[in-house]
């Protein structure tokens, strides 16, 4: 099965099913759509994530990988855009058969059982540029 969706007005309500990897996904979306901006949030199950932590200090990024059933505790992120291609930003938080909670920026997930995730599109563009001074692509508002 495939990524299903409706729309309802600027809201998109998503099903990813399993195997389905949840960044390409909403890219794709994006692209199909032509959403240039949008606030994401979502829950569900995953098999394979990685995450990861930007050290402000030293400018690197630290992705962590972790295989094994884990339930979505929070998927939260936005759709922009940079050069005029869609560009997501999402933190991810998920749960172990014990109960413990890891997280941070998200890669990819790929889904295990489903995933739904809701896509509030917002009217208008939101461009990104890289900050040579934080190391991140931030909010232009130029």
């Amino acid at each position: 099965m495939t990524m299903e969706y409706r729309k309802f007005d600027g809201t998109y309500v998503l099903r990813l099913d399993p195997d389905e990897e949840i960044c390409g996904q909403l890219l794709a979306l994006a692209k199909k759509e032509g959403i240039a901006l949008a606030q994401i949030s979502g829950l569900g199950a995953v098999k394979a994530f990685t995450v990861g932590v930007f050290d402000t200090k030293t400018k690197e990024y630290h992705a962590n990988a972790f295989e094994g059933p884990y339930e979505i505790v929070s998927l939260t992120g936005t759709l922009t855009t940079q050069d005029g291609k869609p560009y997501l930003h999402a933190h991810f938080a998920a749960g172990d058969e014990k109960g413990h909670v890891v997280g941070g920026h998200l890669n990819q997930a790929v889904v295990s059982a489903t995933a739904e995730i809701i896509l509030n599109r917002i009217s208008g563009t939101v461009e990104r540029k890289f900050s040579e001074e934080i190391g991140l692509n931030l909010f232009d508002f130029q």
